[in-house]
């Protein structure tokens, strides 16, 4: 079974930086896109940035110039580093792959979620 491990939230103070991190384990034979999504209290979960196994990004437009995604396709790892934070970026960020499996099976995966909180 495919699993995502998020690591860096936490709660940072306006205009601060965050890095996040997620790592794909087992059964993993390729990995197509990976994202982060967020979801705050009240509100649905949506996406933030999502990048290609090529290096093709895409943002939503409130983070663009802020959260810059990037990956390690040796590590199965994928980053959000977040600058510029605002308190309207509170929320669980979850990671998300595309992922092909050793059986050859393509399915969609989610880590278990990380809270960043944006507070003085």
């Amino acid at each position: 079974q495919v699993q995502l491990v998020e690591s860096g939230g936490g709660l940072v103070q306006p205009g601060g930086s965050l890095r996040l991190s997620c790592a794909a384990s087992r059964s993993i034979f390729s990995i197509n896109v990976m994202g982060w999504y967020r979801q705050a209290p009240g509100k649905q979960r949506e996406l933030v940035a999502v990048i290609t196994s090529g290096g093709t990004t895409n943002y939503v437009r409130s983070v663009k110039g802020r959260f810059t995604i990037s990956r390690d396709n040796a590590k199965n790892t994928v980053y959000l580093q977040m600058s510029s934070l605002k308190p309207e970026d509170t929320a669980v960020y979850y990671c998300y792959a595309d992922v092909i499996t050793t059986t050859h099976t393509l399915a969609g995966y989610w880590g278990q979620g990380t809270q960043v909180t944006v507070s003085s």
